[in-house]
């Protein structure tokens, strides 16, 4: 498969101290694949460079994609759901790339967010206040959302934290859904179950990589044990990343 976005030598650091150092490698074009790793891995890190919200301090992200061409749902703790809006109006973000920050939201625009959310098991949620929502309702509905964005590449961050199985199976089919019509998705995850059953492709990350490829070599055990010792070992307080000592590709 073609490589779609290619990472070289990337290095991304907060205060110049780094949470995701030096990783190279490529996403294939339609591929699915998990980003895991133990806790402070640098796995959230990594995705948010990879849609350039965050800059690489080494290193670089390489593809010829407009911001427009991604769809991201982010950790369900970084959104706030007091404020008042609704069910439907948060689905119909997703139409954005279409009419633009202040445009007229056409008929079927509208009707394509009801099927969305009917795509999801929320037929007849349009009307209520997200907050009023279980944290599984509120997933769907973002889930929706991606649905009406329409996105060739899909980046999901930890998208099955907090929510019950059978909301887990529902958006997993859909996940599975988006990869049969050839997107390239790319999901944080941290149930290692849940990626061997439903993942071909596997980042596996302590901050550097460990290994990256075919699921069922990556997720070892010999690998897990790699990264579990390499995430406990990272020093916090060690000297800012000096690019001359950046290991071979």
């Amino acid at each position: 498969m073609t490589p779609l976005i290619r990472l070289e030598n990337l290095t991304v650091a907060y205060n110049r101290h780094p949470a995701v150092h030096h990783v190279s490698g490529a996403f294939a074009s339609g591929s699915l694949t998990a980003i895991a790793g133990p806790n402070g891995a640098g796995k959230s890190t990594l995705l948010k460079a990879i849609m350039g919200e965050l800059r690489p301090a080494e290193g670089r992200v390489e593809h010829r994609l407009g911001r427009a061409e991604f769809g991201y749902l982010p950790q369900a703790a970084e959104i706030d759901r007091r404020f008042p809006i609704s069910v439907i109006d948060t689905v119909m973000l997703g139409a954005w790339k279409k009419t633009g920050a202040f445009g007229r939201i056409a008929p079927a625009e509208v009707k394509r967010a009801g099927e969305a959310l009917s795509a999801v098991g929320l037929e007849g949620f349009g009307r209520r206040h997200v907050g009023s929502l279980s944290a599984g309702q509120f997933q769907r509905v973002l889930f929706a959302r991606l649905l009406l964005q329409d996105a060739g590449i899909i980046l999901l961050d930890e998208p099955f934290t907090a929510i019950d199985a059978r909301t887990t199976r529902d958006l997993v089919d859909i996940v599975t859904r988006w990869h049969g019509e050839g997107r390239t998705v790319i999901a944080v995850l941290h149930d290692f179950e849940l990626v061997r059953a439903h993942f071909p492709q596997t980042l596996l990350l302590a901050r550097e990589l460990v290994g990256w490829g075919a699921t069922a070599d990556v997720m070892s055990s010999v690998n897990l044990l790699k990264a579990r010792a390499m995430a406990e070992r990272w020093d916090e307080d060690a000297a800012a990343c000096d690019p001359e000592q950046a290991p071979a590709a």
